[in-house]
């Protein structure tokens, strides 16, 4: 974290973004947000996503409080998933990263494009 100015990222907060920012996560919560979901739901809307990485995430999510778990009675028995109150604060920041993405996206293609430029050249 920031501390005297200095940007530090300790091992526990690099694990808790890694895992709350990382492609599936940020579709399940986009899901979620709107809405409570069953997995197969989760799997028509995140259609890319394969079956194990879809309940490594929401194990992952479900571990760090950001979504719970809840076992329906029905038959047959069935588990949806909810954006918990701490899930819902990370709506904010998450907007702000991908607003920050949005307005300097066309400079981050300039500077790929220089950069694969020079890989190409050997320089």
């Amino acid at each position: 974290m920031d501390t005297n100015g200095e940007l530090r990222i300790d091992a526990p907060h690099r694990e808790l973004l890694d895992q709350v920012l990382d492609k599936w996560s940020l579709g399940i919560l986009k899901e979620l947000c709107e809405r409570p979901c069953r997995f197969n739901e989760l799997r028509r809307a995140i259609p890319a996503v394969t079956q194990k990485s879809l309940t490594a995430t929401l194990r992952r999510l479900e571990r760090n409080g950001v979504i719970e778990r809840e076992v329906v009675s029905t038959r047959p028995v069935a588990v949806r998933y909810r954006i918990t109150p701490l899930g819902k604060t990370l709506r904010q920041p998450i907007d702000v990263l991908l607003a920050w993405a949005s307005e300097h996206m066309p400079a981050i293609e300039r500077a790929r494009d220089a950069f694969d430029t020079r890989e190409e050249a050997g320089l």
